[in-house]
């Protein structure tokens, strides 16, 4: 798994738990949905991503090393 996917994984679980978190929890929890779409939208402008900078900690490569390697 690359870093890239695993941000489409790790951003497609936080929607659908923050989605959960509205629906049984308690309503003010839409404010997480919509920071999650924001962090979203700024990270396809800037290339920020805190979550990206914790997998890169993690060990997981990016693609573009993927495909260096010959993977």
């Amino acid at each position: 798994m690359t870093r890239e996917r695993a941000l489409y994984l790790f951003a497609g679980i936080m929607v659908l738990v923050s989605v959960a978190l509205t629906q049984w929890v308690h309503p003010n929890f839409y404010w997480f949905t919509l920071f999650i779409g924001a962090n979203l939208i700024q990270n396809s402008f800037t290339g920020f991503c805190p979550a990206t900078w914790i997998f890169k900690k993690l060990g997981i490569p990016s693609e573009r090393e993927c495909a260096l390697r010959g993977h």
